[in-house]
């Protein structure tokens, strides 16, 4: 049987939200999820906290942050997640080998540090006001990042109206601190934890599906630790299809053990069970997996392509596959693909307060939609020059470089106006004593450098110097 197939209706046109007449850089982009009003309050409770931390006695100098100034800080904060170096310290020293000058032109390490120890998304003062309601029903957890979350979320719900097929995944942002936010779930390597009705998985999903901004028919794909009957069912009301893997312990699952799976079944044994528009599938694979879904008949021809070996030779096989299995495949890639994108130019890096953990991951987040949406809206730019881009507008600079002298400056001139005297304007040559460690006086020196060269048919220290120019 194949189930009541919803008609998509969707609240708006998917795709960006953005007038097509206008022209977006990636800054532009950037700043429709950290835009100048949220950064100024970013500046506010951060001038706050710095405040406070003066008046308990911290010995450092603080002058108020300001928008352009905060802009630089984030543009460092994705240079360095670009160009990694060991410490932070490394990116402003300036005697090594493997220095990198662009730090110290942007600010000095003591203001980077001096910032981030400061970074502050809500005000000092509401921190401590609902610090004291603690215990209580109205103390809220995630008081610390509130402002800036909830200013991210609504522009994600404002920029971009998604496409048919939708794909649910947890994501963690590791942490050691005790946030009082914890939820076990094994095999991760963080926890989670919120007030839910009927779970947090449950709770999770149906937040993020909110049919009057959405609109209906929409297919949402989610992995074991979403899926329950009562989710799928209940989102089916709703007029959203949902497919899933599922645990066989969750409550309403189908034990039927006469039609199940075993360890003995043979690759590509598919067995189901429908309860009228839920359907369970079992397939086996190398393992057995097990999927729920809301849109899929159980079966419609599928095969899969598998290395087998057979009498010591490896060969490529067919194997009959669950609809459901296929379409999940397909649809769950876009998690992943997101989590990659994330991950390639990640800001993360160890932090002692965890708000700051969930502030660069805010970054993390900003930056991946905006490139996503460039991408979609021009895609002429792979990730790494969106970046480059990205930040060379964040600190205002350009990303090429002029070189502060070209060739054509490098010339000999006297070291002297003064023609009458022969040894006037003799100086010791730079390169005879940093080469052969001689002293060798001559009268030239480069007019950019500025530095006494000897020009002579036998000793053409000049050239030597400026081998590399």
């Amino acid at each position: 049987m194949v189930p009541q197939a919803l008609k998509f209706l969707p609240a708006q046109e998917p795709g960006p939200q953005l007038r097509p007449c206008d022209a977006h850089t990636p800054m532009s982009l950037f700043k429709m999820f950290f835009s100048e009003t949220a950064v100024s309050t970013l500046c506010q409770n951060t001038n706050a906290q710095a405040a406070r931390a003066c008046a308990k006695g911290h010995k450092y100098k603080w002058t108020d942050l300001g928008i352009s100034e905060l802009y630089c800080y984030i543009g460092l904060l994705f240079y360095m997640a670009m160009v990694k170096m060991t410490s932070i310290r490394d990116y402003w020293r300036q005697d090594s080998l493997f220095s990198v000058p662009f730090p110290a032109t942007i600010m000095s390490r003591d203001r980077y540090r001096t910032i981030s120890w400061n970074l502050h998304m809500s005000h000092p003062d509401a921190d401590k006001d609902n610090d004291r309601k603690r215990g209580t029903a109205e103390h809220d957890r995630l008081f610390r990042v509130r402002p800036l979350m909830d200013t991210i979320r609504h522009a994600c719900k404002a920029i971009y109206h998604p496409r048919k097929n939708l794909a649910v995944d947890e994501r963690m942002v590791a942490c050691k601190a005790n946030t009082g936010m914890t939820q076990y779930m094994k095999a991760k390597p963080t926890r989670e934890n919120f007030p839910t009705g009927h779970g947090l998985s449950y709770d999770a999903v149906t937040s993020l599906l909110d049919h009057t901004v959405l609109g209906s028919g929409y297919h949402v794909y989610m992995d074991n630790f979403y899926t329950s009957p009562k989710l799928l069912t209940d989102l089916f009301a709703l007029k959203f299809g949902a497919c899933g893997t599922y645990r066989d312990n969750r409550k309403d699952c189908p034990r039927n053990a006469a039609n199940s799976l075993t360890k003995k079944s043979v690759r590509g044994s598919i067995r189901w069970l429908r309860d009228r528009h839920l359907v369970f599938v079992k397939w086996m694979d190398t393992r057995e997996v097990s999927v729920c879904s809301t849109i899929h008949a159980a079966y419609t021809g599928d095969t899969v392509q598998r290395r087998v070996k057979a009498q010591d030779v490896w060969r490529t096989k067919s194997f009959p596959c669950p609809a459901p299995v296929t379409a999940y495949n397909q649809h769950m890639g876009g998690v992943d693909l997101s989590d990659q994108l994330i991950q390639y130019y990640s800001t993360q890096h160890k932090a002692m307060k965890w708000y700051r953990k969930i502030f660069l991951h805010f970054l993390d987040i900003a930056a991946t939609n905006s490139f996503i949406i460039h991408k979609e809206l021009y895609g002429t730019m792979t990730h790494k020059e969106f970046m480059e881009e990205l930040i060379a507008e964040l600190c205002g600079v350009s990303q090429k470089i002029t070189p502060k002298r070209t060739s054509a400056h490098h010339v000999p001139v006297p070291g002297t106006d003064q023609a009458s005297d022969a040894t006037a304007g003799r100086r010791i040559c730079v390169f005879c004593k940093a080469k052969h460690g001689k002293r060798q006086d001559t009268p030239w020196k480069c007019q950019a450098c500025d530095v006494h060269l000897c020009v002579q048919l036998k000793r053409n220290c000049f050239l030597e110097w400026h081998k590399d120019v």
